[in-house]
């Protein structure tokens, strides 16, 4: 898990701020879904809301060292 942890973070270091925003959009889009389809009882893996929650963490970190800079 760390390897793609790493390669996660790098690729996110070399995105441009509209498209690390993007994506911050379309992860919170994701986890929406996800817990919606927790409530009703639809979700099989629901590791996978935990996962897109520290990635948007790592997307906004990321974020706020580039407008940092």
């Amino acid at each position: 898990m760390a390897v793609r942890t790493k390669e996660y973070k790098d690729e996110l270091k070399a995105k441009s701020l509209e498209e690390l925003t993007a994506d911050l959009v379309a992860a919170k889009k994701e986890l929406f879904n996800l817990k919606f389809q927790n409530a009703t009882n639809q979700l099989e893996n629901t590791s996978r809301i935990k996962e897109v929650r520290k990635n948007i963490a790592r997307i906004q970190t990321i974020m706020a060292e580039k407008s940092n800079n």
